[in-house]
């Protein structure tokens, strides 16, 4: 069984930073790629940024240049860094994760701190 367990969110002015990290644990496992995703009320989940163990990096566009993903593989985590916040980032911010345990590819989710920016 592998956990992910998130801290950082909560309540910051627009124009403000935030981060945000998730770390891993549990059963033996390697991480495939590690990420976030957020979802606001009343619309879809959407991808903040992934990052895989050897580094390589995926941004949503909304986010470029604002975001900074980076992965501790030795602490299994994953930290999300934000920054010049806007009106349009608050969301639910969900850690995924990519987990190869037993040569079996598993996906896993955490709750997702809050991120709410106000104006």
């Amino acid at each position: 069984q592998v956990q992910l367990v998130e801290s950082g969110g909560g309540l910051v002015q627009a124009g403000g930073s935030l981060r945000l990290s998730c770390a891993a644990s549990g059963s033996p496992f390697s991480i495939n790629t590690m990420g976030w995703y957020r979802q606001a009320p009343g619309k879809q989940r959407e991808l903040v940024a992934t990052i895989t163990s050897g580094g390589s990096t995926n941004y949503a566009d909304s986010v470029k240049g604002r975001v900074t993903i980076s992965i501790n593989n030795a602490k299994n985590t994953v930290y999300l860094q934000m920054t010049s916040l806007k009106p349009e980032d608050p969301a639910v911010y969900s850690c995924y994760a990519d987990l190869i345990i037993a040569w079996s590819r598993r996906d896993y989710w955490g709750q997702g701190p809050q991120v709410t920016v106000s104006s």
